[in-house]
């Protein structure tokens, strides 16, 4: 299949499956990261954010998928190697063994900051190449992460 079986052009719909193997790459490390934080977060925080992290990668998990289904839609396949991930990625791996609570949060809320520009470019390339389904799709990936670092900011207790 390829992008002229759902009515896009091949050519306008090159640089939105690239930044969609981007995206996936970095929504990769953002997935481990997370994992990490739930499976190492100590101290008082710990119910609300062991919870609040199982929460996040499972959405994220489902996010990568959607986002790995929608580059096969438009006709190409998805990144899926573990070295592209980390080679491609603006977003880097961090130790979360010891890492305090609130240095986990600021830890995340940098990857929805880094995620939440790669879908404003997104956004442009989809909305340029008429692919209203990624525009769809990304928009509401960005809405829950805009809600999402709303809410953490306020948890600590951040402007």
């Amino acid at each position: 299949m390829d992008a002229k079986e759902i009515s896009l052009s091949e050519k306008q719909v090159k640089p939105v499956v690239d930044l969609l193997n981007d995206y996936l790459a970095n929504y990769h490390i953002h997935y481990q990261k997370l994992r990490g934080c739930h499976w190492n977060i100590k101290g008082q925080n710990f119910f609300t954010l062991h919870l609040k992290f199982e929460e996040l990668y499972t959405n994220a998990q489902l996010t990568i998928d959607e986002i790995a289904e929608r580059v096969l839609t438009l006709g190409k396949p998805p990144h899926s190697r573990f070295a592209d991930y980390i080679k491609e990625s603006g977003l880097k791996e961090i130790n979360t063994i010891g890492l305090q609570d609130l240095a986990m949060v600021d830890a995340v809320l940098e990857d929805m900051a880094h995620l939440i520009q790669l879908e404003r470019e997104l956004l442009e390339a989809s909305a340029s190449a008429g692919d209203d389904g990624t525009n769809d799709m990304v928009n509401r990936f960005m809405q829950f992460k805009e809600k999402t670092t709303w809410m953490l900011r306020s948890f600590a207790g951040k402007k």
